[in-house]
Order: C-alpha cells, then sequence, then structure tokens
C-alpha cells in the first residue's frame, strides 16, 4: 500500500486489531539458560571431573585435608565460570534500552501519546528534533528532517530524509532515505511516517536476531585446556593399569601395588592448573582495568593475545565522533585549522582575516546548533556539522551567544534535502542581512560576485570553475564541503526567490571526523606485532579510505556494501585476506566479515560501540566494546569493554594477553615436569623393586606425594602465573591458533627435567638405604626442593642468567614452601602424619646442595637446544 501525506492513521479498533495481530512493538528475549543449568555446565570438563575423581581417592587413602583443597578449587572455578557467563546471558535486555517508551500518534483524525509498545503497522507517527523513532517507517512528510542512523549505520553525519521515491530494501540502511527506523534519534526538522514494521521485524530487531543466533564459540585456551584433560586422562588411566599389572605380574602385594598406583595417578594430575589458570586470568583482568579494559569472561584476555586481526568500526572508535574544521576556502586565502573535536582550543594559520570573520559570522548565524560550557566541559547540542562550524568560528573569538544578541533573526528558510541549504535574515545596525550556507554546487548558482580583501567583485564563470576545482579537492581528503554566502538585502518581503538571490560568495569549510591521535600509533604496534587491522564503516568509500591511509592502515583492498553482497560466500573468502577497508556496511555484512576470516584461521577481534557492531562483537573470537560512547548492546554483547574509549588500550591488552599466555605454558611445564619426576621415580622405584633390588620401598607414600603436589603446585606455581612479560613479546608474530599447549619441544623439556629429577631422587633415596625411614625422609626432601629450584629455570626459555629472578612472588613462594618442608620434616606432630624422621644439618645441606644442581642441568640443556637452532 502506498501512503502519502494524506493518509490520516488508523481508528482506535484497526489499531486494536492490528496489535492482537502482530503483537507488541518491542524485542523478545531469547530464552537463555537457567542458572542452575549453567553452574552445572561448569563441571562438565574432562579435567575437572578427573580432579573429582582424585579427591575422592583422596577421601578414600585418609587424605581429607587433600580431598577438601581439591574439591575447593573446582567449586571455586565453578562460581567464577558462572557469574561471567551468567552476566553475558543479559545481553537484549540492554537492547530494549534504546526504545523509545512513548510516541505521538494520529488515531481516530487525532493526536495522541501512546506507549512505544503499543504501536502497529500503519500507525501515522509524528517526529520532531529530540525525539527516538519508535518503529520502522516510511515517510508521508518531511520538513528537513536529519536523523543521527550512526547506531545502524556507522554514518558520521546525520541523515538527510525526504518523501523521495521509494527505494525499497535492496539498497543499505544508510541509502533508504525515505525511511525511517527503531532506536535512531532525530537530530532536526519535523516529519510524519507509517509504520511498517515494528518489534522484531524492525530493522534493529533483525539485530536482536543475529545476537541470539551465534553461538558463543570457544576461546583457543578453552580448546587447549580441553585437549589437555583428555590427553592427561588417557596418560593416568595408561599410568594406572600400567604400574598395577607390572607390579603384580611381578607377584607384589595387589594391594599395594593399588595404594602405588593410585598414588602416581594422584602425582601425575596437576590439580594446581585450574586454580593457577584462574588467578592468572583473573590478576590480568585486574591489570588490565588500572588501564582501562574490562574484561567480562576471563578466557578473553587470552584469547586478545592470540588475535590476528583487529576488525574495528571507524566511527567513534578510530576516529573522535566529533565533526572537526581542517580546512577553510575564502577568496583572498586558504587556512588550515588546528585542534580536535569539539574543543575550541586552536587556531588558523595564517592568522584569522575580515574575510575569514566574516564567512564565520555567517556560519554561525545561519545555525540551529549551540555549543556552551557546562561544568568545565564543552557541551553540544544540535547537528555535527553546524556544531563543528561554531567550534572554528570560537577559535576565533566569534561567540554565538554575543552575536545572537547583536544581530536579530528576523526570518529564516529552513533547510531540507531537496534545497540543500539555509538560509536566515538578521537585523543589523546597517540593515538587514542574508546569510546562507549549504552544497557548494547550489550555492555558486546563486551568487553573482565574491568577496575578496574586503571588496566584492564579479564572479565570473572562470572563478566558479576554480572554486569547484578547488572544493573537489578538498574532498578527495574526505573533508565535507559547506559553502557561504551573504548579502545586504532591501526587500520588502521574504520571497525564497529573491532573498536567495545575487548572493555574495564568501568561501567554504571542510570538515572531518578525524582520527584519534593514539589509534595510528596504536595500528602501527599492531603491524609490529603481526596483527592485521580491517576497517569497517557505514561511510563513503572516500572518506573511508581516507581515514586509513591517514591512520597508517596497510595497503589492500577497498570493498563496499554492495560489492560484497555480489560475492558468493567462496568468492569472498578468497580475497577476504586481502580487504583492509569495508565501507557502506550494515550490521549482516560485519558478521559475514568476521565469519570469513574465523573460516580463514584467523582469530578476530571486533571493536565497535553501535547497535549494528552487537552481532559481529558476539561473533567475534573476542568482542571489544567502547564503554564511554558505545550503547548498552554493544557492551553487553562484548568480551571486553574499553572504560577510556582509548583503542590504544587494545595494544596494552594483547600485550597483557599474549603475557599471559606466556606465564600459563611456564606453569604447565612447571607443573608436568614435577609431576612426572614423582611419577618417575615411582616408577623406577618399582623397576628396581623387581628386577634388581627385590623388595625395594616405595621412596615416597601416599600422602607425601600428596603433600609434595599441595606444597609445590601450589604456590610456586600461582607466583609463576604472575610472572612480569618479557621484553620482546609485542615483537613476536602472533603464535598459531592450533598450537598444542605442550608441543614437542615442551614435551621433551617436560621428559629431560622428569628423568633429571627421578635419577637424583633415587640416587639420594639409595644412598640412605639402610634406613628405610630416613631414605623417605631424604628422598622426600630432595625432590620437594629439586622442585622449588625448578621453578627458577621455569621463569622464561631464556637462560636465568639473563631473566634472573625478577618476579618477586616466585621468590617469596620458594621461601615458604621450603620453610613448611622443612616443618614437615622437624616439628613432631607433623614427622607422624608424614612418617619422616629429622635430618641431621649436614645431611640437610646436602639435599639443598644436590637439588640444586637442576638448575645447571637445565641450563646445559637450554644451551645445547639454542645451539641446535642456532645451527
Amino acid at each position: 500500500m502506498k501512503y502519502d501525506k494524506s493518509y490520516r492513521g488508523l481508528s482506535s479498533s484497526d489499531a486494536a486489531g492490528a496489535l492482537s495481530t502482530f503483537g507488541k512493538n518491542k524485542l523478545t528475549e531469547r530464552k537463555g539458560e537457567s542458572p542452575v543449568k549453567l553452574f552445572m555446565g561448569q563441571f562438565s570438563s574432562v579435567l575437572v571431573i578427573i580432579l573429582v575423581l582424585a579427591a575422592l581417592v583422596s577421601f578414600i587413602l585418609g587424605e581429607t585435608i587433600d580431598a577438601v583443597a581439591i574439591i575447593s578449587i573446582v567449586i571455586l572455578n565453578a562460581v567464577l565460570g558462572f557469574v561471567q557467563e551468567y552476566r553475558a546471558e543479559k545481553a537484549l535486555g540492554a537492547l530494549k534500552k534504546i526504545m523509545s517508551p512513548a510516541a505521538r500518534v494520529v488515531r481516530d483524525g487525532e493526536e495522541i501519546v501512546v506507549q512505544a509498545s503499543d504501536i502497529v503497522p500503519g500507525d501515522l507517527v509524528l517526529l520532531e528534533a529530540g525525539d527516538k523513532v519508535p518503529a520502522d517507517g516510511i515517510l508521508t512528510e518531511s520538513f528537513s528532517l536529519r536523523a543521527d542512523e550512526s547506531a545502524l549505520t556507522g554514518e558520521s553525519f546525520p541523515s538527510e530524509k525526504g518523501v523521495d521515491a521509494d527505494k525499497g530494501e535492496d539498497v543499505t540502511i544508510a541509502d533508504r532515505t525515505n525511511r525511517v527506523f527503531m532506536g535512531t534519534s532525530i537530530t532536526y526538522g519535523r516529519a510524519k511516517f507509517v509504520v511498517e514494521k515494528t518489534g522484531m521485524d524492525t530493522e534493529i530487531g533483525k539485530i536482536a536476531g543475529l545476537i541470539q543466533e551465534p553461538k558463543i564459540m570457544k576461546t583457543p585456551l578453552q580448546e587447549k585446556l580441553d585437549a589437555f584433560g583428555k590427553d592427561m586422562s588417557k596418560v593416568i588411566l595408561l599410568v594406572i593399569a600400567s604400574i598395577f599389572l607390572l607390579g603384580v605380574y611381578e607377584g607384589v602385594n595387589a594391594f599395594r601395588m593399588f595404594l602405588a598406583s593410585v598414588s602416581l595417578a594422584v602425582a601425575a594430575i596437576p590439580e594446581g592448573l585450574p586454580a593457577v589458570v584462574t588467578t592468572s586470568l583473573a590478576l590480568g583482568v585486574y591489570r588490565m582495568s588500572k588501564q582501562g579494559a574490562i574484561v567480562r569472561k576471563l578466557p578473553a584476555v587470552e584469547t586478545l593475545g592470540a588475535t590476528t586481526v583487529i576488525v574495528s568500526d571507524k566511527t567513534g572508535t578510530l576516529t573522535e565522533n566529533e565533526m572537526t574544521v581542517r580546512k577553510i576556502y575564502t577568496p583572498s586565502k586558504a587556512y588550515e585549522v588546528s585542534g580536535i573535536g569539539y574543543k575550541t582550543e586552536g587556531g588558523f594559520t595564517p592568522a584569522a582575516g575580515d574575510d575569514l570573520d566574516l564567512l564565520l559570522t555567517a556560519g554561525v548565524l545561519c545555525n540551529d546548533s549551540s555549543v556552551f560550557a557546562q561544568n568545565g566541559e564543552v557541551r553540544v547540542v544540535g547537528d555535527p556539522t553546524d556544531i563543528s562550524i561554531l567550534v572554528a568560528a570560537a577559535k576565533a573569538g566569534l561567540r554565538k551567544e554575543a552575536l545572537s544578541r547583536e544581530y536579530e533573526r528576523k526570518h529564516e528558510i529552513v533547510f531540507d534535502s531537496e534545497r540543500k541549504r539555509m538560509s536566515v535574515v538578521v537585523s543589523t545596525p546597517s540593515g538587514e542581512t542574508v546569510y546562507v550556507k549549504g552544497a557548494i554546487d547550489i550555492l555558486l548558482d546563486l551568487c553573482s560576485k565574491e568577496r575578496k580583501g574586503g571588496k566584492e567583485t564579479k564572479l565570473t564563470e572562470e572563478r566558479k570553475s576554480e572554486i569547484t576545482k578547488t572544493s573537489e579537492s578538498m574532498a578527495s581528503e574526505a573533508l565535507r564541503i559547506i559553502a557561504i554566502a551573504y548579502k545586504n538585502y532591501a526587500g520588502n518581503d521574504y520571497d525564497e526567490g529573491k532573498v536567495e538571490s545575487d548572493l555574495v560568495f564568501l568561501g567554504f569549510v571542510g570538515m572531518i571526523d578525524p582520527p584519534r591521535p593514539e589509534a595510528k600509533e596504536s595500528i602501527k604496534t599492531c603491524k609490529a606485532a603481526g596483527i592485521k587491522p580491517v576497517m569497517i564503516t557505514g561511510d563513503h568509500k572516500i572518506t573511508a579510505v581516507a581515514i586509513a591511509d591517514e591512520l597508517g592502515f596497510p595497503e589492500g583492498r577497498v570493498i563496499t556494501g554492495n560489492e560484497l553482497d555480489e560475492l558468493s560466500d567462496e568468492e569472498f573468502g578468497k580475497i577476504a585476506g586481502e580487504i583492509y577497508v569495508y565501507a557502506r556496511m550494515s550490521p549482516q555484512h560485519k558478521s559475514r566479515i568476521v565469519k570469513a576470516l574465523q573460516k580463514m584461521g584467523e582469530v578476530v577481534a571486533m571493536t565497535g560501540d553501535g547497535v549494528n557492531d552487537a552481532p559481529a562483537l558476539r561473533m567475534a573470537d573476542i568482542g571489544v566494546a567502547m564503554g564511554v560512547t558505545g550503547t548498552d548492546v554493544a557492551k553487553e554483547a562484548s568480551t571486553m569493554v574499553l572504560t577510556n574509549d582509548n583503542f590504544a588500550t587494545i595494544v596494552s591488552a594483547v600485550r597483557e594477553g599474549r603475557g599471559i599466555y606466556d606465564n600459563i605454558r611456564k606453569f604447565i611445564f612447571y607443573l608436568l615436569s614435577c609431576n612426572t619426576g614423582e611419577v618417575f621415580t615411582v616408577f623406577f622405584a618399582i623397576l628396581l623393586g623387581s628386577t634388581v633390588m627385590k623388595d625395594l620401598a616405595l621412596p615416597l607414600t601416599a600422602i607425601q606425594i600428596l603433600w609434595m603436589n599441595l606444597l609445590t603446585d601450589g604456590l610456586p606455581a600461582l607466583a609463576l602465573g604472575v610472572q612480569p612479560p618479557e621484553k620482546d613479546i609485542m615483537s613476536r608474530k602472533p603464535r598459531d591458533k592450533k598450537e598444542e599447549m605442550v608441543n614437542r619441544r615442551t614435551l621433551f623439556d617436560i621428559v629431560f627435567v622428569g628423568i633429571s629429577i627421578a635419577l637424583i631422587t633415587l640416587a639420594v633415596f639409595l644412598g640412605n638405604i639402610g634406613d628405610v625411614r630416613k631414605a623417605q625422609t631424604a628422598a622426600f626432601t630432595t625432590i620437594v626442593f629439586l622442585q622449588l629450584f625448578h621453578s627458577i629455570n621455569s621463569q622464561s626459555d631464556k637462560s636465568i642468567m639473563k631473566a634472573g629472578l625478577s618476579n618477586r612472588y616466585l621468590a617469596f613462594a620458594i621461601l615458604t614452601s621450603f620453610v613448611l618442608q622443612l616443618a614437615v620434616v622437624y616439628v613432631p606432630a607433623l614427622d607422624i602424619v608424614f612418617d619422616t624422621v629429622p635430618l641431621p644439618a649436614g645431611d640437610m645441606a646436602g639435599i639443598i646442595l644436590i637439588s640444586s644442581l637442576i638448575i645447571p642441568i637445565v641450563e646445559m640443556k637450554k644451551f645445547a637446544l639454542r645451539k641446535a637452532d642456532v645451527g
């Protein structure tokens, strides 16, 4: 059905029927998982299941303290994971907040106010400046209407709207100039529109649907830990079965072998791993919050460290989202304007003169926006284009408040998309003056003179051509051009034809939404770290390319939304890696881009602040929302929020993420090499007992193994989790997403250290074999001290001679664990519990010296591997 200005809206009965048919004008919410289900889901990890089984085994063995400690760790992780995931379920609730609570409609031929949720298709809605659009619809009347659609389109400028030819839905939202959309804001003018779509059928409703659709993907860390847990379960079962069968085959008591096998299983499980992972991530989150980044999901920190592509919305993320006049042309001079955004600090090069002052005065008086100070900060109201002119004038000392008192506005001819200009008539001491601003091609046709050096001269066709070429050159720099003219007026009426004829051309201003100063350096750093920056915007291609070039984006292909629509997924997938700028994009495009990059194996971080970013933020490996200018929708759909809206904060987050992953690998290496040493120690002893030395006692008892795990897998491992990032961390390329948590080199290191620990421990054990309890005490203390010294090795893949003991938390952990182990040996009440005997001071000194040998042994291994790599 076609609508025009004769349409009078619905009757009350028709509206009631439509409400019954179409339902409420609101966004429906996906039914999320119940809190109970979310909490129970935290226990589905294979590693967590193994830990619970280990706790049960410990309880059966009578080690209640160890069992309670393990279960406490599991519950702590479950609570932390539950809190993070529960918050993520609130994304759609925030989307509702951007809807207008009430709207003016015409029903039964009368204007009434209704709740926005009661609006139905067919309603005739009235709009004016400051209103939020309550539904999607087509305009029937429009008077200079402009709408801020940046939340949907990413456009820097308000869209000019009018009752023009219907372009249908095959064009982008930004090009549907005869339609308005739910959730956008009216910045200028007034209009009437007929509602076509409500609720989930609107464009913003489609976004709500997109937010519901994508499945939350696991982060690389979660995938690696799950894989690690499965591998560990296989190893543990193999160890238990092989040790048990070997012992029974050799005639060892079956119950004794069962206890030994279970002890090995408990030793093999790195029960400190989940606590260390959570602590490392939580501390990383704390450090990042101090730098302006709030992480809503702990694993997201590590994911950002693996990022290979950052997909960023232009407006408000890479740019200031504050239109700024950069250049001004007058017939006598061209000016450069300094300053950024709406701050009035800045000036002109060359210095301002009379011609520039007159141009700026005209721009201020022919202007319905305002700039004012409030609580020490600059506040603005109105159209961004007009605001930028007011700010430029303020830099020349021309304030609207003062000029408006001096020059009274007598008449106004409003701007609209067809006229492309605005005119005012003001009274001056010498009579009335007309000021006009608008599109340069329109104004040049209305001008017969130009003002140059304080004098008015004839504006020839040759001069018009020169001025046009100058404006085109400025426009090629992505500057938006607004021309300004004036004339003294002595007419008796304000007929449009008389007011806007024979004007005097004053010049034009060029403005742009400027890049953030810190964004350029951040992009440079990202490129050095092997991360590809990609820009997505609703702006035109020429604007997008100019901003990208100024920011230092890498060279590559540029594509528009319409061009992307013409490509199949297969065709797009072939070129997605070459594109660095996407212009005139819609929300659906952004999700498609993220999906294509992920299909290529990229780890994608998506930054943004508008409603239009929400689906892609949720789909991306990590979504980064702007906290100051960002909508609630974007924040709730994201995994990380930048509280300072500073693109540079992402660089800090990348560094933090890489450092955390490094630390996770370091303490996994530490835990596994230590636990492998424990396994080899018991395994080699059983082999000796079944071959060379019959009936050889086990060097470690079950309670000693459990205590050793708590001691060495606790504080030292936690301290390694907060190791400061290495200096070269941002000069490395991103790690491969498919890289194993424990690769061949790490596995070799683990086995090498494990065998070294086992051989040294067994040597001490056999050296004291005449007294079994003393031998076990010596072996027990030796293996604990070996692991404590080995934590020093684990700080870096480099030589510790260069790295040093740079982690004060590790130093404290080693000292504390050392003291606790001495207490187990020398405190009477404890030696009974742990089956130990006091060792002579000389023996203890010898054990400390022998245990420290693990440091030079590992140093020699590092040196040999470095030589092999160089060779």
